[in-house]
C-alpha cells in the first residue's frame, strides 16, 4: 500500500499537470486565432454561382531548331529507352488549331519529367497561363501523370488564379501530331474546370 506522503504528492503533481496542460491548450487557442480565421465567402467572389467551363486548345512542344519551348535541364541518369529521369523545362503555346500559326491563347510554363522506366510516363507540373480575352492573367495548374503513348490522358486541375481561385477539374490531353526526327509535338487538350 503506498505511502500517504506518496499519495499526497501524486495528487499535487497530477493538479499541476492538468493546470499546466489547460494553461498551454488555451495558449495554442490564442496562437490558432492569431493563425487561422473565418472569413466571409463574399470577400473572395465566392457568393456567385459556380460555373463549369470547356476549354479546347493546341499545346506545341517545340524541342528541335534554334529556339526550342521545351528544353533539357537535368539528362537522364540511366541508360535508358524511356529517358527516365530526365526532366524538361516548358514555355509551350497554347494554340486555337493544331497549327503553330493559328492564335496564340496562351502559354504552358512548367515542367515535364521522365518518371517510369518501363514506358514513357511522364510527371507533368504546369500552369496553363492564358493571354485571351477575360481569361488574360489568369492560369490554370495541371499535376499528373500522362502516359505519352495511350490514346487518351487524363491529369486533374488543382488550382489556378485569377478567374480561376478555387477551380478544379481535369484536362484531357490527346496527341494530335508528333514528329520522331524532331521529337516536336502538338497536343489537343480539352479541359473541363469549375470555378467562379
Amino acid at each position: 500500500m503506498p505511502s500517504k506522503h506518496f499519495l499526497i504528492t501524486l495528487f499535487f503533481f497530477l493538479l499541476i499537470s492538468c493546470n499546466t496542460l489547460s494553461a498551454s491548450t488555451s495558449s495554442e487557442k490564442q496562437d490558432t486565432v492569431d493563425f487561422v480565421r473565418p472569413i466571409d465567402r463574399k470577400l473572395l467572389g465566392l457568393n456567385k454561382k459556380e460555373k463549369l467551363s470547356h476549354f479546347k486548345f493546341y499545346w506545341h512542344d517545340i524541342v528541335s531548331g534554334k529556339n526550342p519551348t521545351s528544353i533539357v535541364v537535368i539528362p537522364p541518369s540511366l541508360n535508358s529507352n524511356t529517358a527516365f529521369g530526365s526532366v524538361r523545362m516548358i514555355d509551350n503555346p497554347l494554340t486555337l488549331g493544331p497549327q503553330l500559326n493559328s492564335k496564340i491563347v496562351g502559354k504552358a510554363q512548367g515542367f515535364y519529367a521522365s518518371a517510369c522506366k518501363d514506358e514513357v510516363d511522364l510527371l507533368m507540373a504546369m500552369n496553363f497561363a492564358f493571354t485571351e480575352g477575360k481569361y488574360n492573367g489568369s492560369t490554370l495548374t495541371i499535376l499528373g501523370r500522362n502516359a505519352v503513348f495511350h490514346k487518351v490522358r487524363e491529369m486533374p486541375v488543382i488550382g489556378g488564379s485569377g478567374v480561376f481561385r478555387f477551380a478544379r477539374g481535369y484536362a484531357e490531353a490527346n496527341t494530335h501530331s508528333i514528329d520522331f526526327k524532331s521529337e516536336d509535338a502538338c497536343v489537343e487538350y480539352n479541359v473541363h474546370v469549375f470555378h467562379y
